[in-house]
C-alpha cells in the first residue's frame, strides 16, 4: 500500500514537470518580445549638403536661322547648270545656277559697238568743228555753221556717255545670269531644275540659304520677370541654355543679345532673344526648345534630393533623422526645384541627415532602419 502511494507521487511529479517544461517557456515568450527594440521602419537616408544653386528663368523658345535668304533670278532666261547639292554648305560668293548668257554676252557685244560707232563720229565733228573755229574770223564759214557744228559734237559727247551706260546695264545683267550665294550659310531643297526657263518678274525662289552659325533662338518670359532679367542683364549679359525638348539634354550655350520694347499686352510676356555660336550645329532652325536664363547663384544654400520634400496641409516638410534613428517631421521653405535637386532655404543645416526614401509610413518619432539606396534613389 505504501509503495503504490510513492508510485502515484513520483509520476503526479514527473507530470508536473513536463507541465512546466512545456508551458514555462511559452508563458517567458510574450514578456522577452516586449523587452526587444523595434527593428525600426526601412528607409533610404541622404545628407543635406550645402552648393552653389544658380537661379533659372525657364522658357520655351523658337530656333531661328541669324539670316535667311530665298535666291531668285534677276534677269530672264534658261538654267543651263546647277552648281551645287541640295543641303550643302556654302560660302558667300559660292556659284549656285548659270542661266544662259549668250542673250546678255550678245547685248554687251552691241552696246560696246555703238559706243565704238559714236567715238569714231565724235572724232570726226571734233575735227570739223576745230576748222570751222578758224574758218570764221577768216569769213569763210558762217558762225551758224559753227555752232551747228559745237552741238553736234556735245550731242555725239552725250550719246556716248549714255552708250557707257548701256554697257554697265549689260555687264550687269551678264553678271545676274551668273547667279552665286549672297552669304555664307547652309543650302536647302533645289526647287528649279536645270532646263527650266526663270523669269525676273516671278516671285518663286530657286533656293534657299540659312545662316545657322551663328543662330538664335526667340522665346518669351512672364512680364513679371522682366525688371529682374533687366537688372542683371544692365550688369553683366546673361547666360542662356538651350535644352532639349525632354529638358534634360544641353544642345547650347549662349548670350541673351534682345529684350523687345514692348510687352504683349495679349499674353502678359515679353519677347527676348538670345545668339548661339552654334558651332556643332545643335540648333537647327524651326526648333523647338527648352530656354533657361540664368539670373544669378545661391551661394552655400542647403540642398537635398527633389523626393526628400513632402507637401503637406500646412506646406513643405522633410523628416529628419536623430542620432537615436528616430525622426522628426520638419517644416522647411523650398525656394526652387530643379535638376532633381531642392532647394532649402529654412529648416535645414548642411550635415543632417534626412529620409530621402520610404517616407509614406513614417510618423512624427517613429524609429527607422537605414537601408542601401536603390539605383533609382537619388542621394544628397
Amino acid at each position: 500500500m505504501a509503495g503504490r502511494a510513492i508510485g502515484v507521487v513520483v509520476i503526479l511529479a514527473a507530470a508536473a514537470l513536463a507541465v512546466v517544461w512545456h508551458a514555462g517557456p511559452g508563458e517567458r515568450v510574450p514578456h522577452a518580445v516586449a523587452q526587444m527594440p523595434s527593428p525600426g521602419i526601412p528607409v533610404t537616408a541622404g545628407t543635406v549638403v550645402a552648393r552653389n544653386v544658380p537661379v533659372f528663368l525657364n522658357g520655351i523658345g523658337t530656333v531661328q536661322a541669324y539670316n535667311t535668304v530665298s535666291v531668285q533670278s534677276r534677269v530672264d532666261g534658261q538654267i543651263v547648270k546647277v552648281a551645287f547639292h541640295e543641303g550643302q554648305e556654302v560660302k558667300a560668293g559660292d556659284p549656285l545656277f548659270q542661266i544662259d548668257p549668250r542673250p546678255y554676252q550678245a547685248a554687251l557685244d552691241q552696246a560696246l559697238a555703238q559706243k565704238q560707232k559714236d567715238e569714231a563720229q565724235l572724232a570726226s565733228a571734233e575735227a570739223d568743228l576745230a576748222r570751222y573755229a578758224s574758218l570764221v574770223p577768216k569769213g569763210f564759214q558762217t558762225r551758224q555753221s559753227y555752232d551747228q557744228q559745237k552741238a553736234t559734237v556735245a550731242a555725239l559727247k552725250a550719246a556716248i556717255a549714255g552708250d557707257e551706260a548701256q554697257i554697265e546695264s549689260a555687264r550687269l545683267n551678264l553678271s545676274y545670269s551668273d547667279i552665286r550665294a549672297p552669304i555664307s550659310g547652309r543650302l536647302g531643297a533645289r526647287l528649279v531644275d536645270i532646263g527650266n526657263i526663270v523669269h525676273a518678274a516671278s516671285n518663286t525662289p530657286l533656293v534657299t540659304i540659312t545662316q545657322i552659325k551663328p543662330i538664335f533662338v526667340s522665346f518669351t518670359l512672364p512680364q513679371q520677370d522682366l525688371d529682374s532679367v533687366r537688372r542683371h542683364q544692365m550688369q553683366n549679359p546673361l547666360a542662356v541654355a538651350a535644352f532639349s525638348q525632354d529638358n534634360k539634354t544641353e544642345l547650347a550655350q549662349g548670350r541673351l543679345t534682345l529684350i523687345d520694347n514692348m510687352v504683349d499686352q495679349a499674353t502678359g510676356t515679353i519677347h527676348m532673344k538670345a545668339d548661339f555660336a552654334n558651332r556643332d550645329e545643335r540648333l537647327w532652325p524651326g526648333e523647338f526648345v527648352n530656354v533657361r536664363v540664368r539670373l544669378r547663384v545661391r551661394r552655400n544654400v542647403p540642398t537635398v534630393p527633389a523626393q526628400t520634400v513632402e507637401n503637406g496641409a500646412d506646406g513643405s516638410f522633410v523628416y529628419v533623422i536623430k542620432p537615436d534613428d528616430t525622426v522628426e517631421r520638419r517644416a522647411v521653405t523650398v525656394a526652387a526645384i530643379q535638376d532633381g535637386i531642392a532647394v532649402v532655404t529654412k529648416g535645414l543645416k548642411p550635415g543632417e541627415r534626412v529620409v530621402v526614401d520610404g517616407q509614406y509610413r513614417l510618423t512624427n518619432g517613429a524609429r527607422v532602419r537605414i537601408v542601401p539606396a536603390t539605383p533609382q534613389s537619388v542621394t544628397g
